[in-house]
């Protein structure tokens, strides 16, 4: 089976070698229009031509525009880049399975860091991602109950189209219930596996009960994972935007009417860690977090966990090419005209 690459390459090829035809139709007309005005009789006509040019010939002129027209379109194939047979190879993965654990309560709404908390968690997601190879993914979001995005998987392109679909109106209960999504985590990974199991939760650390906290240490240190906390706004806090109506914007206020300040609450976050021989870490400078993250992961032990043996194509256009230079080389190197062999030269100057 043959594939082409590149197949609109052989729509201008076939342009190309019409516009060629028609020039040489034309020189070809013009040539017996000019010799005709000359001499109007066909048999006279031959005889002057015949004696003013003797080496004349008639097939080698066609038989080099048709060498040109074979390397024009010969290069235009190579252009559309032909894959024929077959190439085997494998591929080794390795690393380590991480799943995304993106806080989407309401407080993340809040703008004490640019442009708000659950964008930033996003870019944070976005970039790291950026920066794998070979590790397995997976993404969950949480507020008051934990929801299952992607599970473990190695397409990163995936990961990114549903981490830009990530928003804080996912969830109609608000609330940050992390022991749910530590829980959920714990399902997404082989419990028969070896490879290291990290969750990166991605969290301004508010609601959170110390009880929920110990619960959700629990769960995670029986199945072996590592909890990376990304820890999301700024201790002074930031009101979090409300929209009014569809239109216009205010901020959440407290039943007694005064807006309530949401801060980053650092306590837990680092209990999770500590508690499962994670690390914490403190997101103002995003090139910092990301960078802390990736030195976290290269310290684990890496898994060859998958191994693929896969098909392609094989390019063969550097054929075409190489045959396409032949013929313009034997197009150069053959005259229009009679020459004389060289048995025939060699008897000449013997005489």
């Amino acid at each position: 089976m043959i594939l082409l690459d590149l197949p609109y390459y052989l729509n201008y090829g076939l342009i190309a070698l019409g516009v060629l035809l028609a020039l040489y139709a034309y020189k070809r007309w013009w040539q017996r229009k000019v010799l005709s005005a000359a001499q109007p009789n066909p048999e006279l006509r031959a005889v002057v031509l015949d004696r003013l040019a003797p080496e004349r010939s008639k097939v080698r002129p066609v038989l080099k525009f048709v060498l040109l027209l074979l390397s024009v379109g010969l290069l235009f194939v190579a252009l559309a880049n032909p894959k024929i047979g077959t190439q085997l190879g494998t591929v080794k993965r390795e690393g380590v399975d991480i799943v995304f654990a993106i806080d989407v309560s309401k407080s993340m709404l809040a703008e004490d860091i640019a442009p708000n908390r659950i964008e930033k968690a996003k870019r944070i997601v976005s970039e790291t991602l950026n920066q794998l190879t070979g590790d397995r993914i997976g993404m969950i979001t949480y507020a008051a109950t934990a929801f299952p995005q992607l599970p473990i998987t190695t397409d990163y392109g995936a990961a990114k189209m549903f981490l830009r679909g990530v928003n804080t109106d996912m969830m109609s209960s608000q609330g940050t219930a992390i022991n749910e999504a530590v829980k959920l985590a714990s399902t997404f990974y082989d419990p028969q596996g070896v490879t290291s199991k990290v969750l990166v939760l991605l969290s301004d650390g508010e609601d959170h009960s110390e009880a929920g906290i110990e619960a959700a240490g629990s769960i995670a240190k029986e199945s072996g994972i590592y909890i990376v906390s990304i820890a999301l706004g700024t201790p002074e806090g930031a009101p979090i935007p409300e929209k009014s109506n569809g239109k216009g914007q205010s901020f959440k206020k407290d039943s007694d009417g005064n807006v309530v300040i949401s801060k980053r609450n650092d306590t837990y976050l680092m209990m999770l860690s500590e508690q499962t021989s994670g690390t914490f870490i403190e997101s103002s400078d995003t090139a910092e977090a990301i960078e802390a993250l990736k030195s976290f992961l290269d310290r684990l032990d890496k898994t060859a966990f998958e191994t693929q043996t896969y098909s392609a194509y094989k390019d063969q256009f550097q054929w075409f090419i190489g045959a396409a230079l032949l013929l313009l080389f034997i197009d150069a190197a053959l005259f229009e005209r009679k020459t004389k062999s060289l048995i025939s030269r060699i008897r000449l100057r013997r005489k």
